[in-house]
């Protein structure tokens, strides 16, 4: 029972974390775009007169999402239409489990946890493809080719520019690599493979500048024929996705749930160690999201000759520096 009861807590939490911040992550979008075109952005939202900077907002989004009518057009493709957005953000939630926020906290311990993760990313474009095909509308099926030729396209880099530091850390477990950061971050060790690895994965999650599959401003994106909380789902599963990489990203190059120079034990350290994972990781996704805000969208040639022609070979010379770098070590 205690066992099940620790489980059941841990896989609360990760689900918790990754949904709360999602929906927090909508209002962050809002007031870091207000703050960097000097505006004062979403405050209108408040419950007895209270404004507390516009956070009411996420809950009068959840609720608008709830209460909008759920219409489907005539040519849409049942029950595609409605299984779509739950391969999304069914994958994205999955990979939460995986996420190591402590040495002893981790909903799904596996020795090839980043083969899962990346494996359930993989999947999400089924969701993105299906939704486009679905729809029964021409814009909407060139919104999803356009979405699972990007994904495919990133996925392929993730997978290259890990190789780099997982050959280094000797192991495929999440937690493995974290400890095996304890002398030295993986963003020093392999610095050329952390920078790919923020440029492949915001392109992974679909975030301006590489938004391609819906840009909202100018772009017929493959959700243009869903309505209420199908369309949320989407949404949320887009910043889920930014949350499983900037969880990878922690876990991979910020030495996961370690604190410099502070030997963290027992009961405290375990709260201590998830407290500085979900630190990292909310730092990381300010860090992206300030990206977000600041670099005009590619064109789709440009988005696809950046991951195949660039960060491509890149990932893979920093894979072969690496092999070469541990063998002559050893």
């Amino acid at each position: 029972m205690i066992l099940l009861a620790w489980t059941a807590l841990k896989v609360g939490f990760a689900l918790s974390f990754g949904l709360g911040l999602a929906g927090l992550l909508g209002w962050v979008e809002r007031k870091q775009s207000a703050v960097l075109q000097d505006r004062i952005g979403a405050n209108r939202a408040d419950i007895f007169g209270f404004r507390i900077l516009g956070l009411f907002h996420p809950i009068a989004d959840a609720l608008k999402l709830i209460s909008k009518e759920d219409f489907a057009a005539s040519q849409v493709r049942q029950p595609f239409h409605a299984l779509a957005p739950m391969i999304s953000l069914g994958c994205c939630m999955l990979c939460l489990a995986a996420l190591p926020f402590g040495a002893n906290f981790q909903a799904w311990e596996s020795p090839v946890g980043l083969v899962y993760v990346l494996a359930l990313l993989g999947l999400g474009a089924h969701g993105v493809v299906m939704a486009g095909y679905a729809s029964g509308s021409n814009y909407g099926l060139l919104g999803g080719l356009r979405g699972v030729a990007q994904m495919v396209a990133y996925e392929v880099c993730l997978a290259a520019i890990l190789a780099g530091p997982m050959f280094l850390y000797g192991t495929l477990d999440l937690a493995q690599a974290v400890r095996a950061q304890a002398g030295l971050w993986g963003m020093f060790s392999q610095p050329l493979a952390f920078l790919l690895f923020l440029v492949a994965g915001m392109a992974a999650s679909k975030r301006i500048p590489f938004d391609l599959p819906e840009g909202e401003s100018e772009i017929v994106g493959y959700h243009v024929e869903y309505s209420g909380m199908k369309f949320g789902m989407f949404m949320m599963s887009d910043f889920i996705e930014n949350i499983v990489v900037a969880g990878l990203g922690t876990a991979l190059f910020l030495g996961g749930w370690q604190v410099p120079f502070v030997h963290l034990s027992g009961t405290m350290g375990e709260a201590a160690m998830v407290a500085s994972f979900c630190a990292k990781t909310c730092a990381l996704l300010f860090l992206l999201m300030q990206v977000r805000w600041t670099l005009p969208r590619l064109r789709f040639d440009q988005l696809l000759d950046l991951g195949w022609k660039n960060i491509l070979p890149l990932a893979l010379i920093n894979f072969l520096a690496t092999v070469w770098g541990v063998w002559l070590w050893r």
